[in-house]
């Protein structure tokens, strides 16, 4: 199985056409997500996307498919205030199983903070140690207009018939 790592950012007249704008810088704007807690499965290779989203030519499916993600997301709407999100991550090198955490916030180094935080409580709780600790973090200015950014983690779509598609 892989795991696709995306990042957009978006501005817009409204928080929510921010976030929208974000989704579409992601590559994921015309599915209905569907969130899921943080579990990565065995057999899992990550898969992060350098230049932010994921080309459409990767994504499986249809418009208004379902799509099953992991996702941080924060919108700001207040001038001179960041917007950040992040999501980190753990893998077992044997096994491929690992956890996700996912954090949002005005810092990057607040995010940052938080998801090396979480993920070693994560750890500790299940008394097994994952490794080294990996992130995808992006951030974005409100200048004038409200602004979004955000961090997702795709698994796969299904339509509406439960067929589901793995991204390639």
């Amino acid at each position: 199985m892989q795991i696709h790592l995306a990042t957009g950012t978006g501005t817009g007249p409204t928080k929510l056409a921010a976030f929208d704008a974000a989704l579409n810088s992601a590559g994921i704007a015309n599915y209905n997500l569907l969130k899921l807690s943080s579990v990565i499965p065995p057999a899992t290779e990550i898969i992060v996307h350098q230049r932010g989203a994921i080309s459409s030519g990767n994504m499986p499916g249809k418009w208004g498919d379902r799509l099953y993600v992991v996702m941080a997301e924060e919108r700001v709407h207040t001038p001179n205030v960041e917007a950040w999100s992040g999501i980190g991550w753990v893998q077992e090198k044997n096994s491929g199983k690992g956890l996700f955490v996912e954090h949002q916030g005005n810092s990057e180094h607040s995010v940052r903070r938080d998801i090396e935080q979480s993920l070693s409580a994560l750890m500790k709780t299940r008394d097994v140690d994952f490794g080294e600790i990996q992130m995808q973090v992006v951030g974005i200015t409100c200048k004038r207009t409200p602004v979004c950014a955000l961090v997702v983690a795709v698994y796969q779509a299904s339509d509406w018939e439960n067929k589901s598609f793995l991204l390639e």
